[in-house]
């Protein structure tokens, strides 16, 4: 067996290999709490972001945050209570049935009832529609919009209501448009809407 002898560190000597790895790593611990403290992050809030936080108060912030409050609900086809579960277009019914807003029963009834918005005005409440299965060429999901491409919704069989994100590759390249039920003028409360 061979024994290696460490160079001993001289008195005085400013320098040896342990003062060396630990001046290392203060730097990198240094250089990654300035990281921190960096002015520029990802995903501060844009001018679409500001807009869902001024609206948090209004008809559909109310409607977000129901939505919010059923994920984990189990998804049950034709459900549209919490108790029972929900499908897609129950948890959209019942949402909005909590603030007095009447809608039709299917995503694609709802798809057709609501007032159109472009997917650059989107504020939480707002209902996000989707071309899912085979048959692409009508809709047949929907979800609610909860704020910073966010979205609430009863995704099938066997799993819970979740919240997903609009940039997920799936959903951006099956979306279908965006609606509103709600009125968003300020002061103006909901807009009972019947189904057609």
């Amino acid at each position: 067996m061979t024994t290696v002898t460490l160079p001993s560190r001289t008195k005085g000597a400013p320098f040896g290999p342990r003062t060396e790895v630990r001046r290392t790593l203060a730097i990198l611990l240094l250089g990654a709490l300035a990281a921190g403290c960096a002015p520029f992050q990802p995903g501060l809030p844009s001018a679409p972001v500001a807009r869902e936080d001024a609206a948090a108060t209004g008809p559909g912030a109310v409607i977000a945050r129901q939505a919010r409050a059923q994920i984990g609900v189990p998804y049950r086809w034709g459900g549209n209570d919490p108790d029972r579960g929900f499908d897609c277009s129950g948890l959209v019914a019942y949402v909005h049935a909590r603030q007095g807003i009447v809608v039709p029963r299917t995503a694609a009834q709802q798809f057709a009832a609501a007032d159109r918005i472009g997917d650059d005005d989107l504020r939480p409440g707002d209902l996000v529609f989707f071309r899912l299965g085979s048959r692409r060429s009508h809709v047949s999901h929907v979800g609610i919009y909860t704020g910073q491409r966010q979205f609430v919704h009863a995704p099938q069989s066997g799993r819970d209501v979740v919240e997903a994100s609009l940039d997920d590759p799936y959903f951006r390249d099956r979306f279908a448009g965006a609606g509103r039920f709600y009125d968003a003028g300020a002061g103006r409360g909901p807009r009972l809407k019947s189904p057609p």
